[in-house]
């Protein structure tokens, strides 16, 4: 079992900045696919990055190419989310997850298709 806690969201301007973290337990996280997702009213889950269980493979929405960045650190049971040039279509509340698939190749970048997910953070983007 694994639980994620994400931390981080907040109100920002458009055009700015914010970090998002997710606090991993168990200690097969370093195999594990993870994932960011992100849910605004009224819509769907979407896909927003991903990270392989090195850290080397990483793959993006489209609409967040080049302004966000993941990354993982094993040694500490950490994924975070760096969202830079927001846009007020970011807002959502975004989701850590797990694919408990452990050394996967590529990605998934299906929503639902992981395996955990933590409680959420509210991203709110202003005009």
């Amino acid at each position: 079992q694994v639980q994620l806690v994400e931390s981080g969201g907040g109100l920002v301007q458009a055009g700015g900045s914010l970090r998002l973290s997710c606090a991993a337990s168990g200690r097969t996280f370093s195999t594990y696919t993870m994932g960011w997702f992100r849910q605004a009213p009224g819509k769907e889950r979407e896909f927003v990055a991903a990270i392989g269980w090195s850290g080397s493979s990483t793959t993006y929405a489209d609409s967040v190419k080049g302004r966000f960045t993941i990354s993982r650190d094993n040694a500490k049971n950490t994924v975070d989310l760096q969202m830079n040039s927001l846009k007020p279509e970011d807002t959502a509340v975004y989701y850590c997850e797990a694919d408990r698939a452990a050394l996967r190749v590529v990605p998934r970048t299906t929503p639902g298709s992981y395996d955990y997910w933590g409680q959420g953070t509210q991203v709110t983007v202003s005009s």
